[in-house]
């Protein structure tokens, strides 16, 4: 029964350790185009290093470029050692950006909060790493096209996906309940036969009382 347990114990731990130790893999996926009026939109801007060991220098700048019918760069929020408002700043950016990225720099995302219909436009974020005391670099540019809408759409797609991913969960961990029980039952069957030692001794008269030899004769 002992053993038993342990095993028990053990898958326990094993399910735990999977569910629990999942390893952050840095996947760069697009953002999000379409906000609400009043609303807080992240602007999400990742840039993942080949190489996570290596240390780098990163610089980031956002730049706003207006609409396709009305071009005017200027940078609204950057990172140079920490996050921060550039000071030419326009006044209609200004406390209305958050830093929101990482600590690792390789998500360098920022937010607009309370959005307006006015934050319609093209966004720009540029991405500088310096390695090895400047000597090399690399440059990325990611450009996100938002539109402010007066109220949310709903997206079904993403709908879709969280319920199946939930529904997905729950058939994986019903599945290795199953598979637990059964390696247990079968496991305390197997040791209740092998610490039996009757089974064996009873075995031999039963079969010699229902299958009894040929009478002798003198």
């Amino acid at each position: 029964m002992a053993t038993n347990m342990r095993l028990v114990l053990h898958l326990l731990l094993l399910f735990i350790f999977a569910v629990q130790e999942v390893r952050l893999v840095c996947v760069e996926v697009a953002s999000d185009t379409e906000a609400t009026v009043g609303s807080v939109m992240k602007l999400t801007c990742i840039c993942c290093m080949k190489r996570e060991e290596i240390s780098a220098e990163t610089k980031v700048k956002w730049f706003y470029k207006g609409s396709a019918s009305h071009y005017r760069r200027m940078l609204i929020y950057q990172y140079d050692h920490k996050p921060q408002e550039p000071e030419d700043a326009e006044m209609y950016w200004k406390g209305r950006l958050t830093w929101n990225g990482s600590k690792d720099l390789q998500d360098i995302s920022i937010s607009i909060v309370n959005v307006t219909a006015n934050d319609s436009g093209i966004y720009e974020c540029e991405v500088s790493r310096f390695f090895d005391s400047f000597k090399h670099f690399t440059f990325k540019n990611i450009t996100i096209e938002l539109k402010v809408k007066m109220q949310a759409s709903v997206n079904t797609t993403a709908l879709y996906s969280e319920i199946m991913m939930y529904v997905l969960l729950v058939f994986l961990t019903f599945w290795l309940l199953v598979e637990m029980i059964y390696c247990y039952r079968k496991i305390s069957k197997s040791e209740e036969l092998a610490q039996d030692p009757a089974t064996d001794y009873l075995a031999i008269p039963s079969e010699n009382k229902e299958n009894p030899g040929p009478a002798v004769t003198e």
